[in-house]
């Protein structure tokens, strides 16, 4: 168990390491408290009978009830818990989020995913912070599923824009990158040149020199060094200075 206050979290899985691990991991969270587990869907159940979930990690593939099986019937509860699936394999990745899964992670569990799942569960908690949103991506017959605040940064490439993502993953959209930056401006991100939007939450520094601005933001083990036109320095000089930065 770990502290009695914050969101109240099911670990959900068939194998014992796993469920070790992630307990583990969440404990490293101030902002999950108690932390239950269950070894079977049938469990997990009676579990939820208590009614005081706040946060559940659905392993996928189990005997008996599988994750996907245990969200369906969560789906009918009147006080839902959020919901995130846990799975070695992203092909029931259109089923969750169907079921409304606030995140499908794959093992192995990195910290810095884990987090992000969190924040996205406690995200009710501000009513003022725009919901996330999720990217469908296609590329050679696979459909995969990129959440907005993953994205460090989008660049303009042709008629399309290309997403660079915290782990170092590039996903090509077929949009423009105008567009794309208005509809995503509430969300944090700013132009800071005429092909390049920044994830403000991404933001690592903010280098002044020699008269020129950038910014530095992660790209998997990397970190990638952006340049800011002289004419959105001011702004997002301001922008990153209200957010903390």
């Amino acid at each position: 168990m770990t502290s009695t206050t914050g969101l109240r979290t099911l670990v959900v899985d068939d194998e014992q390491p796993a469920r070790d691990e992630l307990v583990f991991l969440l404990g490293r969270d101030d902002r999950i408290g108690a932390v239950d587990t269950a070894r079977s869907g049938a469990e997990a159940l009676r579990r939820l009978e208590a009614g005081d979930v706040d946060l559940m990690f659905l392993d996928v593939a189990m005997p008996g009830l599988s994750g996907i099986d245990i969200a369906r019937v969560v789906a009918q509860f009147r006080h839902r818990p959020h919901i995130v699936f846990v799975t070695a394999h992203d092909n029931h990745a259109v089923d969750a989020f169907e079921l409304g899964a606030v995140d499908y992670l794959l093992k192995p569990i990195r910290e810095e995913r884990l987090a992000e799942s969190i924040r996205r569960a406690g995200q009710d908690v501000d009513p003022s912070e725009p919901a996330d949103e999720t990217i469908t991506v296609e590329l050679a017959g696979v459909t995969r599923f990129v959440q907005r605040s993953r994205v460090t940064y989008a660049e303009a490439n042709g008629d399309y824009v290309r997403l660079h993502t915290a782990d170092g993953a590039h996903h090509l959209i077929r949009t423009a990158l105008s567009g794309l930056a208005d509809d995503w401006a509430p969300a944090g991100f700013a132009r800071v040149h005429r092909s390049i939007v920044v994830n403000l939450a991404h933001v690592r520094e903010l280098r002044q020199a020699a008269g020129r601005t950038s910014v530095v933001v992660p790209s998997g083990d990397r970190l990638v060094e952006l340049a800011v036109a002289r004419r959105h320095t001011r702004a997002v000089r301001e922008l990153l200075t209200d957010r903390g930065a």
